[in-house]
């Protein structure tokens, strides 16, 4: 009898628990996302801002590029040696 009673419990536990965390775990992991945005928010400050203003100040855009080389065929890399296996 005692241990059908254990049992009960354990399985009403399991059941209540499940029960409680589909209530609160959404209320939870709001809360969660709402504490770690703030410290976002209080690390980086307005760091998104920052990089509107100053991409609506510089209005000129200067791109550098390097000029490809061209690969001549003729252009002497090395020397060609030919391997020989030796038994």
């Amino acid at each position: 009898m005692g241990f059908l009673k254990a049992v009960l419990f354990i399985l009403l536990g399991y059941y209540l628990f499940k029960f409680v965390i589909k209530m609160f775990a959404p209320r939870i992991l709001g809360y969660a996302a709402k504490k770690t945005e703030e410290r976002f928010r209080e690390r980086f400050g307005d760091f998104g801002n920052f990089n509107k203003q100053q991409s609506q100040e510089d209005d000129n855009v200067i791109v550098n590029q390097k000029k490809n080389k061209k690969n001549d065929s003729s252009q002497k890399v090395g020397e060609y040696i030919d391997f020989e296996e030796i038994d």
